[in-house]
């Protein structure tokens, strides 16, 4: 089974933060892949189908940011399972232009409390993760981070984190079928692509 984490903080007041993109990632999928409804699992959200013969689990923490690896504890205690080459995470990242988006097969946190969450809990840097950016044009716009961070978007700025949408979909299910290195070779997050 192939499980992809959007990352996000529960509650109305959170919903159209830049901090929730991840939510809005698996919002997403879900509608495409046209999955059942999101049900309650523990301390999360999930909705599960198959998309071309893969079982796949979309998960919405309900832990705030910072707590988000609790969720994937089941998961490493199934055999056979790997956070490796099994697990996506989505999730924002300040450090990339808005409209921008980066595949990684591992890595740091770089800061982000919900990837050093999931690393926690997987016990390892070694899992997939689709970083996608909402840094303004201008720095001096951002501020203070965490103020930054839980602000919601602009029109136009929400606008252009959902056009990204499709494109994400699309990159997905080559992850699916594939695996992350024929991702991050397709899909490296340049405008002109």
């Amino acid at each position: 089974m192939k499980v992809i984490v959007g990352l996000g903080n529960p509650g109305k007041e959170y919903e159209r933060t830049r901090h929730n993109v991840g939510w809005w990632v698996v919002d997403h999928l879900a509608d495409v892949w046209r999955f059942d409804g999101w049900k309650k699992d523990g301390e999360s959200r999930v909705a599960s189908g198959t998309v071309g013969g893969t079982k796949v689990r979309l998960i919405k923490p309900l832990t705030y940011m910072n707590l988000s690896g609790a969720v994937l504890r089941p998961y490493m205690r199934r055999p056979f399972w790997s956070a490796a080459t099994d697990l996506m995470i989505a999730v924002d990242e300040v450090a990339l232009p808005l409209g921008r988006y980066r595949f990684r097969a591992k890595g740091s946190a770089g800061g982000h409390n919900g990837l050093k969450s999931i690393e926690s809990a997987v016990k390892s840097q070694e899992y997939s993760r689709l970083r996608v950016g909402i840094a303004p044009d201008d720095p001096a716009r951002r501020g203070v981070l965490k103020d930054y961070v839980l602000d919601e978007f602009g029109k136009r700025e929400e606008a252009v984190v959902r056009e990204l949408l499709p494109t994400l979909t699309t990159a997905l299910d080559v992850w699916l079928k594939e695996g992350i290195v024929p991702v991050m070779n397709r899909f490296t997050g340049d405008p002109q692509e």
